[in-house]
């Protein structure tokens, strides 16, 4: 696999120098408790909703509301619960809501009840104006070219072309997960090729265990924006950015372009530790790119890091630079 690679003091000049900020937003952070892996999506005619990880990792929990600041009140609706045996039996983990083609779709990471780390991707579709009401079917699994650990599935269109970009280990063994690229046929099969765009290999993707995950896209100013979340789920967690140029071959792993500092991190002076897994949409007035993500306010974890459930879903405004790539804003406060 091939990266095209700077300095890291280059690419953060071309990142980072000549900011220019709008004006900062105000949110009632944090948005939800006990909400992690957060996904917002934004329908046409101004409607949020959120879906995110329970702690108890058991279902798949939905809320709605006008405003991302007024998901913090709205009532939650569980939507679907785990099976008792088999596969979707255990460690439920992460949802994204999509609307594709007239259908609502969750793309959702599941183990199962005899092997809760047997970890796949899995699909619902629900074909209700409104993904609150109406019923959910199991689609069944994404299959992969591989078949290993598998989570955190996102997809996006370019080019009339639907796109699915997911974590997996496949290297197996302690080699952690990548980040996979692949054409899709339908909402639910891939096409393939299927290419790793990311792998853990900084220091920062790889702080107790090897992870790149949670992916997430922008598309703006010319290029496609992938961010995603590295190492333990502890207060190491935190976000890195790929990017390429919209012009290109997105299937070409040499296109890639990937930071070799992570972009957003644990911040101790404003109570931020181990942020990412997060998500993007976009203001009431659909102006200023909105990022929504998980957070602790501490850093000293009793236990396992997926045991604590003091996990919260934020959101922050991100701002743009003259040279059109995100700025994330690493020391200003939520």
């Amino acid at each position: 696999m091939k990266f095209i690679r700077v300095s890291i003091l280059a690419i953060m000049a071309t990142m980072y120098s000549s900011q220019s900020y709008s004006q900062s937003m105000e949110f009632n952070n944090p948005i939800a408790e006990k909400r992690a892996d957060p996904w917002v999506h934004k329908t046409a005619s101004g409607e949020y909703y959120l879906i995110a990880t329970v702690p108890e990792y058991d279902r798949i929990v939905l809320r709605k509301a006008n405003s991302i600041n007024g998901l913090k009140e709205a009532k939650e609706k569980e939507i679907w619960h785990k099976h008792k045996t088999g596969v979707m039996a255990n460690h439920i983990w992460a949802p994204e809501l999509h609307w594709i083609d007239g259908k609502w779709y969750i793309y959702f990471a599941a183990g199962e009840a005899e092997n809760k780390w047997n970890i796949r991707i899995w699909v619902l579709s629900n074909s209700s104006a409104d993904p609150m009401q109406g019923k959910w079917t199991e689609e069944g699994q994404i299959k992969t070219k591989i078949d290993s650990f598998s989570l955190d599935a996102t997809t996006f269109v370019h080019n009339g072309k639907r796109y699915l970009i997911w974590a997996q280990n496949v290297r197996g063994g302690k080699h952690g997960t990548a980040l996979v690229l692949s054409e899709m046929k339908n909402p639910t099969t891939l096409t393939g090729p299927e290419i790793v765009i990311t792998e853990p290999e900084f220091g920062w993707e790889r702080e107790k265990y090897n992870v790149n995950e949670g992916p997430a896209v922008i598309q703006k100013n010319g290029k496609i924006f992938v961010s995603y979340s590295a190492s333990a789920t502890n207060h190491n967690y935190c976000m890195g950015l790929l990017w390429i140029n919209e012009n290109t071959d997105l299937l070409n792993a040499a296109n890639w372009n990937k930071s070799p500092a992570p972009v957003f991190y644990t911040n101790p002076d404003l109570k931020r530790y181990g942020p990412g897994h997060n998500s993007f949409t976009t203001s009431e007035d659909g102006k200023a790119t909105i990022m929504i993500y998980h957070a602790r306010d501490y850093k000293e974890i009793q236990g396992d890091e997926l045991s604590d459930v003091n996990r919260a879903t934020r959101a922050r405004a991100v701002e743009w630079t003259e040279s059109g790539f995100p700025d994330f804003m690493q020391n200003k406060k939520d």
